[in-house]
C-alpha cells in the first residue's frame, strides 16, 4: 500500500507539532513548514521519525505569499526526488499563524496587511500553487478559530482573516467536488501554546477560560491533532465543507 503524504504550515511547535505526531501515528508521512526555529524543526522530524515515517522540513514565512509558493516547490521537489517521478501528495494542512492583540480604534494598517497576509493571503496562494499536486479524493484541512464565531475585544483583525478562511473552505469544497477532494476547517478555542505570546498559559487567563468553557479549562494542543488525524481518515470521507469548532464548548 502506497504511504500517504501530509503537508503542514507551522509544523515545529503547538498545534502543527502534534498534529504532525498524530498523522504520524496513523502511517502518514509529514512534510511541514518552520518559520525560523531550525532546532523545534529537527525535534519533530526525529519525533516522527521515531514512528516510522518520514519527515522534513523548510522554511516558510506566512507574512510573504511567495514564501509559501515557494514552501510547495520544496516540498514536491522533495517528494519528486524522494518517490522517483511524483510530486504528488494527500493532505494540505494550513496551519501557520500568529496572532495580534489591537482594539479596533488603535489597529495600524501594517498590523492589519500582518493579519492579512499571514492568515488569507498567503493561505490562498498556497494553497493555489499546491492544488496542481493534490491527489484526486484528498483532504484540505484549514485552521480558523472560535474567535470567528465569538466575539472578544482586541481580536478583531484576527477574526475576521479566520471569518474569510472559513468561506475560503466552502469554496474550495465546491469547486474541487469533481476531483472528490473534501475541503473542512477546524476552528480552535482558547489553547495552551506559545501562540500570541502564550498568554493562554497565564494562570488568571486560564481561570477565564475554565468558566466560560463547558468542559471547565483551557485546551491543549493534544486536543486538536486527534481531529486533524480524524478529517484525514477515511472514516471522514463524507464530511465536506464543514467548520467544526474543537473548544470544549467555549461560550455555548
Amino acid at each position: 500500500m502506497r504511504t500517504k503524504t501530509a503537508i503542514i504550515t507551522g509544523g515545529s511547535r503547538g498545534l502543527g507539532r502534534d498534529m504532525a505526531i498524530s498523522l504520524a501515528k496513523n502511517g502518514i508521512d509529514i512534510i511541514f513548514s518552520y518559520h525560523s526555529n531550525s532546532t523545534k524543526a529537527e525535534e519533530v522530524i526525529n519525533d516522527v521519525k521515531s514512528l516510522g515515517q518520514d519527515a522534513k522540513a523548510f522554511q516558510f514565512d506566512a507574512n510573504d505569499y511567495k514564501s509559501g509558493q515557494a514552501f510547495i516547490k520544496s516540498a514536491t521537489d522533495y517528494l519528486n526526488k524522494k518517490n522517483g517521478n511524483s510530486s504528488n501528495f494527500d493532505f494540505l494542512i494550513n496551519n501557520a499563524g500568529t496572532g495580534t492583540y489591537n482594539m479596533v480604534a488603535n489597529t495600524t494598517e501594517d498590523q492589519f496587511n500582518e493579519m492579512m497576509n499571514v492568515h488569507l493571503k498567503s493561505v490562498y496562494f498556497m494553497t493555489q500553487a499546491a492544488l496542481p499536486f493534490l491527489n484526486d479524493s484528498g483532504r484540505i484541512i484549514n485552521i480558523s478559530s472560535g474567535l470567528a464565531r465569538f466575539s472578544l475585544p482586541g481580536m478583531s483583525v484576527y477574526a475576521i482573516m479566520k471569518g474569510a478562511i472559513e468561506v475560503f473552505t466552502r469554496y474550495l469544497a465546491k469547486e474541487l467536488g469533481d476531483r472528490k477532494i473534501t475541503a473542512n476547517t477546524i476552528a480552535p478555542g482558547a489553547i495552551a501554546t506559545d501562540f500570541a505570546g502564550g498568554s493562554n498559559k497565564d494562570e488568571d487567563k486560564a481561570k477565564m477560560i475554565a468558566s466560560i468553557t463547558a468542559l471547565g479549562r483551557v485546551g491543549e494542543a493534544e486536543d486538536i491533532g486527534g481531529v486533524v488525524a480524524f478529517l484525514c481518515s477515511d472514516d471522514a470521507g463524507w464530511v465536506n465543507g464543514q467548520r467544526i469548532e474543537v473548544s470544549g464548548g467555549m461560550l455555548v
